[in-house]
């Protein structure tokens, strides 16, 4: 068993900073493991102490706590840091999951590994692995995009990066938003790109659907959304980009697509080659092509 070091503000040992997960529902998903930190460790820091009482009070946990949130972050790691500096042990929760993904956590982290405090994760709940895992999409590759940007500009660019990602994508979403992104991400995914509308997970409500962006967005224009949202979103398949590109070739000319690759140096016989693979043909289709444009040049 790991022996956490407590009570020694003013001695030389330096103290230990833990990334304690905590339910994103239900209250039996946290671990023993977890329990035993929060209840040994000096300080608690939480993203919101009034949430978190909560959850100390139902495990009688009476170990302090401190707020550590978005917007102390900075000023607030650094104290914190000076106190494991010191000795003092530190537990980071958040109001619920892994922090730092997607929470308050990776400031903090960041000091520690620069003053050299030592930073252990005690693993459990986080909503985008309990979403992807029952979403009934591909699990092996994916992305995880948490809230997308604010911004106008930022969000723009990220929606246009996602529009040829290929992985599954996770993206969080509040039940206020929920309708609009829904149909923001419909009009540059496709209408009928599959996703997995995850509700409530782990809690009493919890509910998870298979659909489309099509379906999807009927469904909760008469539906009002609420509770919080994870939305699994499918892939852009391969031979869908394939067949994208091998349409942006077909607009040009033969002679055209040959000038891409003869500019970037390449021969004639490594342009042709090349030509042939993008537009899905084989090397004499194109010597053919051009031969053929040749002779018509000629009898002109």
């Amino acid at each position: 068993m790991e022996d956490i070091k407590t009570g020694n503000m003013e001695g030389s040992l330096r103290g230990t900073l833990y990334l304690c997960a905590t339910p994103i529902g239900n209250l039996e998903d946290i671990t023993f493991r977890v329990l035993r930190t929060l209840k040994e460790v000096d300080i608690i820091a939480a993203e919101d102490t009034r949430n978190s009482i909560k959850l100390l009070n139902h495990f009688d946990i009476k170990t302090p706590m401190t707020s550590y949130h978005e917007y102390n972050k900075v000023e607030k790691a650094r104290t914190l840091v000076d106190k494991m500096l010191k000795g003092a042990s530190v537990a980071v929760i958040t109001d619920a999951g892994t922090p730092g993904i997607s929470d308050p956590g990776e400031e903090l982290v960041r000091q520690c590994h620069e003053a050299g405090i030592r930073v252990t994760s005690l693993p459990g709940p986080a909503a985008c692995v309990t979403a992807l895992t029952m979403s009934g999409l591909p699990t092996r590759r994916f992305c995880f995009e948490a809230f997308l940007p604010y911004d106008k500009k930022e969000r723009k660019e990220v929606l246009s990066e996602l529009a040829s990602e290929t992985r599954t994508i996770i993206i969080y979403e509040a039940p206020h938003r929920l309708k609009a992104t829904l149909s923001e991400l419909s009009d540059i995914l496709g209408a009928d790109r599959r996703l997995s509308v995850c509700k409530e997970l782990t809690k009493r409500y919890e509910n998870v659907f298979l659909t489309t962006f099509e379906e999807a967005c009927e469904y909760y224009d008469n539906n009002e959304p609420k509770g919080e949202y994870v939305l699994v979103i499918q892939g852009k398949s391969r031979e869908i980009i394939k067949q994208e590109e091998v349409k942006t070739w077909e607009a040009m000319t033969i002679e055209e697509h040959m000038k891409v690759y003869t500019d970037k140096g390449m021969d004639k016989k490594e342009a042709m080659k090349a030509v042939a693979k993008d537009r899905g043909v084989s090397k004499r289709d194109i010597y053919n092509e051009l031969l053929k444009q040749e002779r018509g040049e000629e009898n002109e």
